[in-house]
């Protein structure tokens, strides 16, 4: 067995896409319509799906955004430098809402950034 993909359903699939891809430097691996359902399924991620796993991005056409919870935490993206990763980030136009540093009650380095429905991505720097 192995992860193929975490869903999450985000309000603008061009701006959440354009985070991704633009912001993340993720790829757009697919992208599909179900107009009879009124959704639209977009995949990104580091690589291709039969090795990686993916990010699925659900549009559910007739809802503009969603409330996140409290029970959904982030995704992890593992980066050589988390404080470069932030600049870079935010060179590009993203949101960084924890600099680089070390975590609480630890020595790992980690930062978060938020895309354009407030999920968190944390970026954890590679030891």
């Amino acid at each position: 067995m192995r992860i193929l993909h975490t869903m999450i359903r985000v309000g603008d699939l061009d701006k959440s896409i354009a985070f991704y891809t633009e912001i993340l430097g993720m790829q757009l691996i697919r992208r599909t319509d179900y107009p009879e359902g009124r959704f639209t399924l977009a995949f990104v991620g580091y690589g291709p799906e039969d090795k990686e796993a993916v990010l699925e991005l659900t549009h559910n056409w007739d809802t503009p955004g969603y409330e996140l919870g409290t029970g959904y935490g982030h995704v992890a993206l593992a980066v050589p430098d988390a404080a470069a990763a932030c600049a870079e980030i935010k060179k590009r136009g993203g949101k960084v809402v924890r600099e680089a540093g070390p975590m609480k009650h630890g020595s790992t380095i980690i930062a978060f950034v938020e895309d354009p429905d407030s999920y968190k991505i944390e970026l954890i720097q590679s030891k």
